[in-house]
């Protein structure tokens, strides 16, 4: 054992839409060129000379979702070389209702791929086109987000991408394993978020056969986050936190609640760890997206088709505990935990 000592409005998106019809000369929002050599793009025009031209719709700057993104550009880079590929980049800032304008751009900019980073992109693209490849990435349960029935692993469409789900067994012995003693479980969660919902719903199966009593905590979005983690710590010993958007975007307020409340937070990813968590069963979001270039690349450049493309997983998980709000809680983690970075 190891015990540690401290541990918007109509213009907006008018304004967003024509920014993403532009030409490439960077206007769009987070617009970025890098440059890899030779390869005509198959599909469309958008980047012309002989580029590639790769839309990226990122639901909110985070450094999970960062870390996938640049996980995906790093991979094309370094497997088409410098000057063969430009990417086309819109960053929601956590507004939801700005994915469909962005993904419409790159759809009106005939981009010979989209990269849907989290599940309200994803949803976005799906709805936009049926015929520009689509690669999910940090997005939890693809069935859910596209409400597939009789989930075999595959789309079927001209979707597929990468999942950041960890696996919730895993994360429910995790919960027994640092809180031995607890006897009610609180899962505070994003309404609006059916990848939230699913990991409740599946980690909740896994609590009860463990003993624990389960409560649910939904908040509707960041307003109402600080008075339901209240609540949370109100009727809870231990709380989990899946991955969510919405609460990752938010953990300061959270942590300003659990913390004095002395109610320690199991957390579905890092992010949320390192913000207002104590441990975590975690994936490397750029591990995820780097899988994502890969499998980029087969369909850009091997024509692999993507509606046969098995969704895939993290290659590896890893415990991780954060020692600040350990120590402020006084929790000892089990050897084989690894401290979250700063």
């Amino acid at each position: 054992m190891k015990k540690l000592s401290k541990l918007m409005a109509p213009a907006l998106s008018l304004a967003l839409a024509l920014s993403l019809a532009a030409c490439s000369g960077g206007d769009a929002p987070s617009q970025n060129s890098a440059s890899p050599a030779g390869n005509s793009a198959p599909g469309g025009d958008a980047a012309g000379d002989g580029k590639y031209a790769i839309g990226i719709c990122q639901l909110a700057p985070h450094p999970a979702l960062d870390a996938a993104t640049q996980g995906f550009k790093d991979a094309l880079v370094e497997k088409l070389g410098e000057g063969n590929v430009e990417f086309k980049e819109g960053n929601a800032s956590g507004d939801s209702s700005l994915c469909p304008t962005i993904i419409d751009g790159f759809v009106a900019q005939k981009v010979d791929l989209i990269l849907a980073n989290a599940t309200a992109p994803l949803q976005a693209a799906a709805s936009a086109t049926s015929d520009i490849p689509v690669l999910g990435t940090s997005v939890t349960d693809y069935a859910t987000a596209l409400e597939i029935d009789n989930w075999n692993g595959t789309v079927g469409t001209n979707v597929s991408g990468t999942s950041d789900l960890a696996p919730l067994d895993q994360q429910a012995a995790m919960i027994q394993e640092v809180f031995p003693e607890a006897k009610t479980v609180g899962m505070l969660y994003c309404s609006g978020e059916p990848n939230s919902v699913y990991q409740c719903d599946v980690i909740e199966g896994y609590l009860k056969e463990m003993g624990y009593e389960t409560k649910r905590f939904a908040f509707n979005d960041t307003n109402d986050v600080a008075s339901v983690a209240q609540t949370a710590c109100d009727g809870s010993d231990v709380i989990y936190i899946p991955t969510d958007n919405t609460a990752a975007d938010n953990t300061e307020a959270i942590a300003n609640v659990v913390l004095p409340a002395k109610v320690p937070v199991m957390a579905g990813e890092e992010g949320i760890c390192k913000g207002c968590g104590v441990v975590t069963l975690t994936i490397d979001y750029y591990d995820i997206g780097y899988m994502a270039g890969e499998m980029a690349y087969d369909i850009l450049v091997n024509g692999a088709d993507v509606s046969t493309m098995a969704v895939k997983s993290a290659p590896e998980v890893v415990k991780k505990y954060n020692a600040a709000n350990c120590e402020a809680l006084g929790i000892t983690v089990p050897e084989g935990y690894e401290a979250t970075g700063e």
